[in-house]
């Protein structure tokens, strides 16, 4: 611990911030600087703490409504931001992928030249968005209101560290979550580039308070109160946090990695109007946990992913009530498990959303939903991937690809792979399991679960 900070019954935003910053000026010893400690009681705070540098934690007393509670006040604004700008700048020339067809899970690809790359270099798998690819996807003819959606376009971009090279072939630290078929992928194919990260910030976390908004009955367009942002950031957390009436609770970034969202409870008591829904938890980084954590509210996306989100991400033994789902929500993620979490009043879609927002189509593949409990599912399969629903309780319905305008709605879309449908399968937990195999029992504990006997 380094600095503590009580309430001062006025504005404390200043002295909570100014605490921090001084925390941010020291020394890193093993990657640590110190803990902002906010004692308990009510703090009001009018504008964004931010947290931007290497080995710091802001810690609460708890979240109970005893401990420390962070009263949003004034103008609509977010509570914390934690992380920096960051910026990805490449390093040399890319090289092409050489292999016809990489599958999703795969740990590594071919290129043809591999003596660009070392062992421990940062990479980025660069998938071209070409014509084809959106034809073949069934995503070029979508129009709304007289105008022409645009489903994805440019480049599709995952990164990688290299942990080994052998001939020809870079293998990555984590395995790839889209696959790569060198048909669709125009004539330059797929790419492979060296990438360096300025700005991100690594060992960075908020735990053990309570952050309230006043409730407010506004549509998603509106100014609004929301959470917690993280951007820039490698190996941070989130844990024992609680969000009441904040529009948005918890975004993570596209440029966010490794990051245990853990215990994060999430309060609405006024849902928001109009067809255009909030995200409770926002995932659009990589190698994402959110785990144990829960939500109650209307008119909301529980989970939700943005465009081009590639994984492998988890949301782990979860509990949601009310009329909300878990849905990836728009252009083409990839990689999610949805692991043992309870909708039972909402959904679980793996979905093509189509013409709905401004196009938002296929909203995922590779993903699986593994013994989860809710009232519906739409598992879809798109084509060339596919999706899994395994071991799950609840009523699995068809769905179409949704078009606005004249005409008859397109017919029902083929269902994904469905298994066990209202028998839960061994194991009870697929990642835990996966985890176990992968490090041994003691990673288990690390991350507080019992060794199943």
């Amino acid at each position: 611990m380094r600095k503590t900070v009580a309430p001062s019954g006025e504005d404390d935003t200043a002295t909570i911030q100014r605490a921090i910053d001084e925390v941010s000026k020291l020394p890193l010893v093993n990657g640590v600087r110190g803990a902002v400690l906010l004692q308990t009681g009510h703090f009001h705070c009018s504008t964004t703490l931010w947290l931007d540098a290497d080995g710091i934690v802001l810690r609460g007393s708890g979240n109970d409504g005893e401990g420390t509670i962070l009263e949003m006040t004034g103008d609509p604004h977010l509570a914390i931001r934690v992380g920096n700008k960051s910026a990805v700048q490449t390093v040399g020339a890319s090289v092409r992928v050489s292999d016809s067809y990489v599958p999703s899970g795969s740990q590594s690809l071919t290129v043809s030249d591999a003596s660009k790359f070392a062992v421990g270099d940062r990479v980025q798998i660069i998938r071209p968005v070409t014509p084809e690819w959106v034809r073949f996807m069934g995503m070029d003819a979508m129009v709304r209101n007289g105008k022409k959606e645009t489903w994805v376009s440019g480049d599709i971009k995952t990164e990688r560290t290299v942990a080994a090279i052998a001939g020809g072939k870079l293998i990555f630290d984590v395995p790839l979550t889209d696959s790569y078929d060198a048909k669709y992928l125009g004539p330059d194919g797929a790419s492979v580039i060296k990438v360096e990260d300025t700005g991100q910030i690594t060992n960075v976390g908020v735990e053990h308070l309570e952050v309230v908004a006043p409730a407010r009955k506004i549509m998603l367009s509106d100014k609004s109160f929301n959470g917690m942002q993280l951007n820039g950031i490698v190996d941070g957390w989130v844990r024992d946090v609680q969000f009441v009436d904040t529009t948005q609770a918890v975004s993570v970034g596209n440029d966010a990695r490794r990051i245990t969202v853990e215990d994060v409870k999430v309060k609405q008591s006024v849902a928001i109007e109009g067809s255009a829904k909030p995200a409770d938890f926002s995932l659009n980084g990589t190698q994402l946990l959110v785990d144990r954590c829960s939500a109650t509210g209307d008119s909301v996306f529980y989970i939700a992913t943005g465009p081009a989100m590639q994984g492998p991400n988890v949301v782990l033994n979860c509990v949601f009530h009310g009329n909300g789902h878990i849905q990836p929500h728009q252009r083409w993620s990839t990689g999610i498990l949805i692991d043992s979490c309870q909708v039972p009043e909402g959904g679980i879609d793996l979905m093509n959303r189509g013409e709905m927002g401004s196009g938002h189509g296929w909203t995922m593949g590779w993903a699986v939903a593994w013994n989860n409990l809710a009232k519906s599912y739409v598992i879809q399969m798109p084509p060339g991937a596919a999706n899994w629903a395994i071991g799950n309780r609840g009523d699995q319905l068809l769905g179409n690809m949704k078009t606005y305008g004249p005409g008859p709605q397109l017919p029902p879309l083929p269902h994904g792979i469905i298994e066990s449908q209202g028998t839960p399968v061994v194991p009870s937990s697929l990642y835990l399991q996966q985890l176990k195999d992968r490090l041994g029992e003691q990673a288990l504990r690390n991350i507080g679960y019992d060794v199943p006997k």
